[in-house]
């Protein structure tokens, strides 16, 4: 009887033990299988936000394009399209088609808008295209002689900048505080009695081998590979200079966009500033 009770009392401490603790191998469940995907890397690259730009060939879509990595560098990815006229970058960006243009200057914008019912804004000025005197069969300003033929833009704001640039050098005078208003009615006194001739300014680089001399915007001489030539050119602090300064635009309400502060600060940036410097010397001048 004593053996039985015994046993009974061994066995129940057995069963005890199990049920407290045992082989928690054994008695732990199984996990579940997860249908949940790993999460991505944070080393996984990021997808970068488009931002378009229209913009003239040169200077300035070379420009925005060695503006590229540094956009990529803060998320953004720069896509550049290149337009020949001054007419459909202010519309693209106007209709929403670019989400920003870079090839006008203030002045020019401001003429656009009041004519074309449009509301586009400046959010930065980049550079400026001075005017300069250019070589044509004369290869030297101070071998103009009586007579010499200077072609010139024949538009009026770039006509005034032209003959500011010519009496800058003392070659013509003109009206006093005529400034950027100035017509050839205004020159005063004619030394050498140049024949000054207008052009469309776009044609000026083409029919400079026709004259002794020909004044040329920046743009339009660096698009015919010849500034390097150049003879003299707008003061960078001239009036000029302030008024004309090319500027990136957008629409109304864009001003303050990520994209848009991005796209200003690197333009505006030292990397920026050396690319212009050294690639278009003092036919593209920076602002900033």
């Amino acid at each position: 009887m004593k053996k039985l009770l015994a046993f009974a009392i061994a066995a129940l401490f057995v069963l005890g033990a199990a049920g407290c603790g045992g082989n928690p191998s054994s008695t732990a469940p199984a996990p579940a299988p997860s249908d949940t995907a790993p999460a991505p890397s944070s080393d996984a690259p990021k997808e970068l936000t488009v931002l378009k730009v229209a913009a003239s060939p040169a200077p300035h879509a070379e420009i925005l394009t060695a503006a590229k990595e540094a956009m990529a560098a803060q998320g953004f990815d720069l896509q550049v399209t290149e337009y020949t006229d001054y007419i459909m970058p202010n519309n693209a960006v106007f209709n929403g088609e670019m989400d920003a243009n870079y090839f006008q200057h203030q002045p020019y914008l401001t003429d656009f808008n009041a004519n074309n019912k449009t509301d586009l804004v400046s959010v930065v000025s980049v550079h400026f295209e001075p005017l300069g005197l250019y070589p044509g069969k004369v290869k030297e300003l101070s071998a103009l002689t009586d007579g010499a033929t200077i072609v010139v833009p024949n538009d009026p704001t770039n006509e005034a900048r032209a003959l500011n640039l010519l009496a800058a050098q003392g070659i013509i005078t003109l009206k006093e505080e005529v400034g950027l208003a100035a017509t050839v009615k205004d020159i005063t006194d004619n030394p050498k009695n140049v024949k000054i001739t207008e052009v469309e300014a776009a044609q000026v680089p083409m029919a400079l081998p026709d004259y002794d001399f020909g004044v040329i915007n920046g743009n339009y001489a660096v698009g015919a590979g010849l500034s390097d030539s150049i003879l003299v050119s707008e003061d960078p602090n001239s009036e000029a200079a302030q008024t004309f300064a090319n500027i990136v635009a957008v629409k109304p309400g864009k001003e303050n966009d990520p994209a848009i502060q991005a796209l200003v600060k690197v333009l505006t940036g030292e990397e920026i500033r050396k690319f212009i410097t050294e690639k278009y010397g003092v036919a593209v001048v920076p602002v900033f």
